[in-house]
């Protein structure tokens, strides 16, 4: 990802617990373009193993995955 790539769509979710994240960023990333990027904003701990399952399960690029008090994923549609 590129400093000057814009992100798509913007999923806050923070509050929620596993897995309504995930759930919820695999219903968002249908509503972006093949090749646009998803943000996902978390504040789940869990989520950062769940994204990562996630990307590699459905085969959407995990761009970034940033910890903090708010966990933020960058999904890149790829399909």
């Amino acid at each position: 990802m590129s400093a000057d790539e814009p992100i798509a769509k913007t999923l806050d979710v923070q509050g929620l617990k596993c897995p309504l994240p995930v759930l919820k960023a695999r219903k968002a990333i249908g509503t972006v373009e093949v090749g646009e990027l998803l943000e996902v904003l978390v504040t789940d701990p869990a989520a950062m193993l769940d994204f990562r399952h996630y990307a590699r399960q459905s085969g959407h690029e995990l761009v970034s995955a940033e910890e903090g008090a708010v966990l933020r994923f960058v999904l890149r549609r790829t399909s």
